[in-house]
């Protein structure tokens, strides 16, 4: 059966969000990004598991931000296709007058844009189109502006997106502008691969990636470290994706080759 995909959308070429979602068991990939994802599943079988554990942090540094860190609005760059619970809704059922805005370049999740905007009564979820190369037009969006108020803390949320950057498009700098630009007392939340647990396995997952056309790179816990700049790391620092906050003692630390941290602007 012929696949049939929205408007904009190429099913010829392989994108990361699809693949995600492809792991996570989703309905909006086409073959293309499934033939990807099981050549780095055969380098990584646990690959499934690294994505869900990916999003159970999400989860719980939504709900640690607002309990515990006082945030009440959020910048998710990097959003995916959605999978429910997604963070406006944890944080808005701890806090119904949170706001989020949720940033994505890939045309199938702008298709599901309005589940990632139902907000409650109280609060706000919004979408928009920008890519995390371009920082100045995600921080100049008038929606985004409309949103969230740049005088009081913002939790910025960059999971699994920065992989997506080669070394010589310079990630750091990226990371750098939108960190300048988030008021004293916002918080910056990432994850990304490495290949300081399984080097071989990983390097051969990325190639899988990198012969199919996609940007996947793979850093150092120092490499990763970098993007936080001179912002507080909070409580456990930089540690592995399963390790931050557990709810549940953790086997494994290294079992998700994913460095995971938060760190606050001072």
């Amino acid at each position: 059966m012929d696949e049939v995909a929205p408007p904009g959308v190429n099913i010829n070429v392989p994108h990361s969000a699809r693949i995600y979602d492809y792991w996570l068991s989703g309905k909006d990939n086409f073959a293309v990004d499934r033939a990807v994802g099981d050549a780095m599943l055969k380098a990584i079988p646990s690959l499934r598991y690294m994505a869900a554990e990916n999003r159970k942090f999400v989860h719980r540094v939504a709900r640690d931000l607002v309990e515990k860190e006082g945030i009440r609005q959020f910048l998710d760059i990097g959003t995916g296709i959605p999978t429910r619970p997604n963070l406006h809704e944890i944080a808005q059922g701890i806090r119904p007058e949170a706001r989020v805005v949720y940033v994505d370049n890939d045309p199938i999740v702008l298709v599901h844009a309005r589940a990632l905007m139902i907000s409650s009564e109280e609060g706000r979820s919004e979408y928009i189109s920008a890519d995390i190369r371009d920082p100045e037009s995600i921080l100049h969006n008038k929606d985004l502006r409309d949103a969230l108020s740049f005088d009081e803390p913002i939790g910025l949320t960059l999971i699994a997106i920065l992989m997506l950057i080669a070394d010589e498009d310079d990630p750091w700098s990226k990371v750098d502008a939108l960190r300048d630009a988030m008021p004293s007392g916002s918080v910056l939340a990432i994850t990304h691969p490495t290949a300081d647990f399984a080097p071989d396995e990983v390097h051969e997952a990325v190639a899988a990636a990198t012969n199919a056309g996609m940007t996947l790179v793979a850093r150092t816990e120092a490499e990763v470290r970098r993007f936080f700049g001179d912002w507080e790391m909070l409580d456990p620092g930089l540690v592995t994706v399963p390790s931050w906050r557990p709810d549940e003692p953790v086997d494994d630390p290294r079992s998700v080759y994913y460095w995971a941290g938060v760190a606050r602007k001072p």
